[in-house]
């Protein structure tokens, strides 16, 4: 019987941030950033056909919550919704705060728990040396999965490194 053999090493790494990232727009100058600056110094390359840029945004995720008080500030019931963009998200938080059906419902006042949103964005990035890696951007945390050169680690590292809120 034949044995399998290894024919990558693929790799994973996460940094925990030290405090998550404030808010939905300093976290979007972060992912933007690089999408725009090309930090890692990606390449552009070309796969069946299709032209593809450096880096990638390939998915995104925005979560608003909602905390509906009554008069004495207690909890009575929450809200969330989960939107595919930021301006879906924006709108979507506006649109739960203002249902006075839903407020009614839950007995209490709608009151934005931006405390307890959650962002995410995944970056598909062709590193100079052919390999094609994730680096996936949270609120608490950055991973960079499906390498296998140390070398990307330490170009996110680095560059990480130099963001304030990636601490």
């Amino acid at each position: 019987m034949a044995d399998f053999v290894q024919k990558t090493v693929v790799k994973s790494a996460v940094r925990k941030l030290a405090a998550p990232i404030e808010n939905v727009a300093a976290f979007n100058t972060i992912v933007q950033s690089v999408t725009t600056d090309n930090p890692f110094a990606c390449t552009a390359y070309e796969s069946a056909g299709v032209n593809h840029a450096p880096v990638e945004k390939t998915k995104e995720s925005y979560v608003a919550k909602i905390a509906y008080q009554d008069n004495d500030a207690k909890v009575v019931g929450t809200d969330s919704a989960k939107f595919i963009t930021i301006a879906g998200f924006n709108a979507g938080a506006t649109a739960l705060l203002e249902n006075t059906d839903l407020a009614n419902a839950h007995g209490g006042t709608p009151v934005r728990d931006t405390s307890h949103e959650s962002y995410s964005a995944t970056l598909k990035c062709h590193d100079a040396g052919g390999e094609i890696y994730m680096v996936t951007f949270t609120r608490e945390s950055v991973s960079i999965t499906s390498y296998s050169d140390d070398a990307i680690r330490t170009r996110v590292e680095t560059w990480a490194d130099s963001v304030a809120a990636l601490a």
